[in-house]
């Protein structure tokens, strides 16, 4: 198995660990600054947990590995986060989704400038096609948006894309305390506006399950996977959350989607799938292993 296999297996984990957001939010029953306080401070654990057993003595070295870079990722990502709730609560969803699948178009456009990294014509395409899909899914709700949570989606999609070219550019280093630090930036930025204690055992118990198995996870795939491909497939294989959660929603809640959300959902499969189908063969004879790592 090549370095670029092992690397599209774990970011479609990610994008699968990352789609489980609806599906968590349905069970847990406290405000939103709340939910992303504890889903910042369990993840921000869950990653320490890891690094700890990784690193085994070495922590602190670990830290100081990450470098400007590092800490520029850790507060791109969480100020990602908050750009993307506050563009939830001012705009139209529909409109935060397609600004949102613009990221790989933005990423291979960064990763041009700062790495000098070219994206082939295959990904670009498959791209245009996952962006169209997720168009298709907005269509029936994409008029009403407001400007200024249009521009704070463009920002969490700009911030986004930012840390996958770093992380891609600094791809020989451990960048996983960079996004634990990036999880407990993003709870010290919401406690202004959270009541952390005001939460039963009940939602504490599904907050930490939410924290590590959707946020922590997710993070902790986005790092180990995007050095291992182009930023700019990364970030396509990422777009995978927004038919994959509309699905788990579906599954769970027996919420059926409508027809424009499955033909979208549809099409964005179908891009990804084609772009890791057709990169097989590209990859079959590369002798990259990932035992190499």
């Amino acid at each position: 198995m090549t370095k670029a296999w092992f690397g599209t297996i774990i970011l479609t984990a990610s994008a699968v660990a990352y789609s489980t957001a609806g599906f968590f939010t349905r069970f847990i029953h406290v405000d939103a600054w709340t939910l992303l306080f504890w889903r910042g401070v369990f993840a921000g654990l869950f990653i320490a947990g890891v690094i700890a057993w990784q690193e085994r003595g070495k922590v602190w070295q670990a830290w100081r590995a990450i470098g400007r870079d590092g800490l520029v990722i850790a507060l791109c990502s969480a100020l990602a986060t908050i750009c993307f709730l506050n563009a939830l609560r001012l705009s139209a969803v529909a409109d935060v989704m397609v600004i949102d699948a613009m990221i790989p178009f933005l990423t291979a456009g960064i990763a041009w400038l700062v790495i000098g990294e070219r994206e082939d014509k295959t990904t670009l395409l498959a791209t245009l096609v996952a962006v169209a899909g997720v168009g298709v899914m907005a269509g029936p709700a994409i008029a009403g948006g407001r400007w200024l949570g249009d521009l704070l989606a463009l920002a969490m999609a700009l911030l986004m894309s930012t840390v996958l070219v770093l992380i891609r550019r600094k791809r020989f280093v451990n960048m996983l305390p960079a996004v634990g630090l990036s999880a407990f930036l993003c709870a010290a930025f919401v406690l202004p506006f959270a009541q952390p204690l005001s939460v039963d055992a009940g939602d504490l118990g599904l907050l930490a399950l939410f924290g590590t198995t959707q946020f922590g996870m997710g993070l902790l795939l986005l790092a180990l996977g995007t050095p291992l491909v182009s930023a700019t497939r990364g970030a396509l294989l990422g777009v995978l959350q927004t038919p994959l959660g509309t699905l788990w929603v579906w599954l769970a809640f027996s919420e059926t989607p409508a027809v424009a959300t499955l033909i979208g959902g549809g099409l964005v499969l179908a891009a990804v799938v084609a772009d890791i189908a057709l990169h097989a063969r590209a990859m079959g004879s590369t002798p990259q292993a990932v035992g190499s790592l």
